[in-house]
């Protein structure tokens, strides 16, 4: 993948592509971190009997590690560029493969998983912004969807590796399996993150840096022979232009992100990364298995981690269909039809278990009320909410704004990982009064408050170049 010698007048798609996948690995491995404690918490909960409140903390600490992450990455990657931080997060990734798969007490597998949460939060952003620096503005939305499509598939490889690690000694039902998986199947389930974390850091090494953060470390050379196998030498020439112009006008710096100018895209960003959590996808994600598991006596973890193959299954398929409609259709109607098809599905959930008087016999309607909801979140508020994230910020600040953002969305994360054990749990209020519906409304109210948001705030970027977006919050209402 070097750059010397190239001299295409059109650029390369391939080469865009190639760079875009090695990068993406970063999603990967995003959402392998993040989705392997679905089939590992239970008989993780068994060896060291966790509590309801130790439970939530054994999965949501990752998220407070991503929030740690996402702090360190703007000023990392702003300095010593996107391709270094996205090498940080594959080593954090390794380190917390490792060290999940080892420990003898709750404290270390809660360290080392937090580290991973670190590597987790710098990836979170250094790969979207990576892939949206480096792709032409009529391909950005897809390119950066392609990332949501390594998350959703990193979450759904640990399910299927999470089911037949769970088969590995036959029927999880027998006691002699159950005991397996307590004592040492959970730990293969974090261990087989390591070969995927050396492949990232190794294929890192192939790929160009950004070449909008050339230009701002005065680089142009390096940046315009990038530019030029990307979309050919008309093209790198304007984009180089479009980039000192728009890095003359700033400072890079924290005050940057907190000026004026930036308040609205900064408010937003933030809103919409916290309502993109909010909403509760990661509750599917992380707790899919123990769903299904406490909606019957007879769901054991076999078919709580069939279900959630399903689940995490159907969440790839729609975000291929986000992929294919994101530079066509625009953010906007995207974001619309999936927020207002979440929050039915979410509704319809909540009555349905408020109103359940036979587990066995509603399990597959809530299974296909699930698959509904996942799919209107792949099909807009999964990839495009990052498409949005990568796109409104400046250049200069690009790092710190993002990290701000994303930080929040991270702690969101947190909360909604860590509320809902206990909202969830036989003996709490929200059980005696909803019979295990109240988190379906509450989420169900979050994404009529990220409709609104959508509808009357956040303005279309379809096919505007990041130069273009950022001039636009110079000029309020532009690109509603």
């Amino acid at each position: 993948m070097n750059t010397s010698g190239a001299t295409s007048e059109k650029g390369s798609g391939l080469y865009v592509t190639a760079i875009c996948l090695v990068a993406t690995l970063g999603g990967l491995l995003f959402g392998y971190d993040t989705g392997v404690i679905s089939g590992a918490i239970e008989p993780l909960t068994a060896r060291f009997g966790l509590s309801d409140f130790m439970k939530g903390w054994a999965s949501g600490c990752v998220l407070i590690g991503c929030a740690a992450g996402v702090l360190l990455v703007g000023p990392i990657s702003d300095r010593f560029g996107r391709r270094l931080a996205m090498f940080l997060a594959a080593l954090m990734f390794l380190a917390s493969a490792i060290g999940t798969a080892l420990p003898q007490d709750i404290t270390t597998f809660i360290l080392f998983r937090f580290l991973g949460g670190v590597g987790i939060g710098i990836a979170s952003i250094s790969t979207p912004m990576y892939i949206a620096e480096i792709t032409p503005a009529r391909i950005r939305g897809r390119m950066v969807s392609v990332n949501q499509i390594a998350i959703v598939s990193g979450i759904a490889a640990t399910a299927f590796i999470n089911y037949f690690i769970a088969h590995a000694k036959g029927d999880p039902a027998q006691a002699e399996v159950q005991r397996w998986l307590t004592d040492t199947g959970w730990r293969w389930m974090f261990a087989t993150g390591l070969v995927p974390s050396v492949v990232f850091g190794v294929l890192l090494f192939m790929i160009p840096e950004s070449p909008r953060w050339l230009v701002e470390m005065h680089r142009e050379g390096e940046a315009k022979a990038i530019l030029t196998r990307v979309g050919g030498g008309a093209f790198a020439h304007a984009e180089v232009a479009a980039i000192q112009a728009a890095i003359s006008q700033e400072r890079g710096t924290w005050g940057e992100v907190f000026s004026r100018r930036l308040r609205r895209p900064l408010f937003l960003g933030i809103a919409l990364a916290v309502l993109q959590q909010v909403t509760g996808i990661n509750v599917f994600m992380y707790f899919g298995a123990t769903i299904f598991k406490s909606m019957s006596a007879k769901t054991g973890v076999d078919t709580g981690l069939l279900q959630q193959i399903i689940i995490n299954g159907s969440g790839v398929l729609f975000t291929f269909i986000a992929i294919a409609t994101v530079d066509r259709w625009g953010r906007k109607p995207l974001m619309n039809i999936g927020a207002l098809g979440m929050g039915l599905s979410l509704v319809v959930m909540g009555l349905m278990a408020q109103s359940m008087t036979n587990p066995e016999a509603a399990r597959g309607w809530m299974l296909f009320l699930i698959i509904l909801y996942i799919a209107c979140f792949g099909l807009s508020v999964g990839p495009v909410t990052w498409v949005i994230l990568s796109e409104i910020f400046p250049t200069a600040v690009r790092g710190r704004a993002l990290g701000l953002a994303t930080f929040f969305l991270w702690m969101a994360d947190y909360a909604v990982t860590q509320s809902f054990p206990i909202m969830d749990a036989k003996d709490s209020w929200f059980v005696r009064q909803f019979n295990h519906a109240f988190p379906f409304y509450a989420y169900a109210g979050f994404c009529v408050v990220l409709l609104l948001v959508m509808v009357l705030w956040i303005p279309e970027t379809k096919g505007k170049s990041l130069e273009e977006i950022e001039a636009s919050w110079a000029k309020p209402g532009e690109g509603r």
